[in-house]
């Protein structure tokens, strides 16, 4: 090959259109974000500021990731799965601990929360063991997947941080759905997690978790301590009415009724100022990232990148769902963030790299189709 077919080959790669399903739901949400996250912080640009940087940041890898085919993933798939197992021991070393949860790694000039990257890691490492048995997949091969998934979640439990592990474990367990795993195992799989509910209930959980639970039955029991959040949430929710009080008009945010209001409750916050009509508007947002990740990941052309596309999709889904229902009083309270919404550095450069992945399953189906229209010219 010539420098000059080189260059070309290098230039239609490049220039490969991003997937505009994709952008334009991630661009109206994240500038939804904007406007929320600056009237929730009390019109102060500092973690504005902070979410722009790591954006950029996400951005850019974003590009990059799009520009390579969805196979040079599995490559580093296991590199990242390593390199975020030991960050996570590094975090029960030496992590820094922030309300009463050791979750965060400092690396001196910023912190890392290493749960994000296993988001992503977890995946992409599980679909990467599958495909190297593709064809030959018996129930070893499930188990030792599942212990791949239990390793960091593990880790994350002991931070303590049930609703992370709870959700990077369904992120893998839904790579394991998606390979095949017969449908009498899911039963069995149900059945054996309900009937260990007791023991979970006396044995595998904090205090603080068994009082989030009472908490959701009945918040009126104690409005002022467990159940303040969400009695607090559930007002400025239904205080937003159908379409919301204003931009930065927001009593419960900007009096500061809400706690967590840029973060983990900050759909509440969104709630109050746009009423029911931003909700709307936003969970279409999200329902076009998903819908479309789903119809990329059914005409991906490796099983890799159909099992990855397929969980990174229902990541997203789960994530806004779990969030949005624990905000309105439907779930426990767990720290879960609102994709694209929540203030968070390393929450946003993950979800760069998961829409990279998404965008380079698109890439490569329109440059496989564009060659293929080349041949039959």
């Amino acid at each position: 090959m010539n420098n000059t077919s080189a260059w070309k080959n290098f230039k239609s790669t490049i220039t490969a259109p991003i997937d505009p399903w994709l952008f334009f739901a991630m661009l109206a949400i994240y500038i939804m974000s904007l406007f929320l996250l600056y009237s929730a912080d009390g019109q102060e640009f500092g973690q504005l500021e902070n979410k722009t940087i790591h954006t950029v940041l996400g951005f850019a890898l974003l590009w990059i990731i799009a520009v390579f085919k969805p196979q040079t993933a599995a490559k580093v798939a296991l590199p990242v799965y390593i390199v975020g197992v030991l960050l996570l021991i590094g975090v029960e070393v030496a992590g820094v601990t922030v309300n009463g949860s050791t979750r965060w790694l400092s690396l001196g000039f910023t912190r890392i929360q290493p749960s994000e990257i296993m988001k992503i890691g977890i995946p992409m490492t599980v679909a990467w063991y599958f495909q190297r048995y593709e064809g030959r997949l018996k129930w070893i091969h499930y188990i030792v997947a599942l212990v791949l998934i239990l390793v960091p979640v593990a880790l994350i439990l002991k931070q303590p941080d049930l609703g992370t592990a709870a959700l990077i474990m369904a992120s893998g367990i839904f790579v394991i759905f998606f390979a095949g795993l017969p449908w009498k195992a899911i039963f069995s799989a149900i059945i054996a997690f309900v009937a260990a509910l007791p023991l979970l209930w006396n044995y595998g959980m904090h205090d603080y978790q068994k009082t989030r639970v009472l908490t959701l039955l009945d918040p009126t029991k104690d409005p002022l301590g467990a159940g303040y959040h969400i009695i607090q949430s559930m007002i400025a929710i239904g205080s937003g009415g159908l379409h919301g009080k204003g931009f930065m008009q927001g009593t419960q945010t900007h009096l500061e009724f809400i706690p967590e209001r840029t973060t983990d409750f900050i759909f509440a916050a969104f709630s109050e100022e746009f009423g029911l009509a931003g909700n709307l508007l936003l969970i279409f947002g999200f329902w076009c990232l998903v819908l479309r990740a789903l119809a990329l990941s059914a005409v991906a052309p490796t099983l890799f990148s159909r099992l990855l596309a397929a969980a990174v999709s229902t990541i997203f889904f789960a994530y806004a769902f779990v969030n949005i229902g624990m905000v309105s009083g439907v779930l426990p309270v767990v720290g879960v963030p609102l994709p694209f919404i929540s203030y968070g550095g390393t929450a946003m450069v993950t979800l760069g790299v998961a829409l990279g992945i998404l965008m380079s399953v698109s890439r490569a189906r329109w440059l496989a189709e564009r060659q293929r229209k080349a041949l039959l010219a």
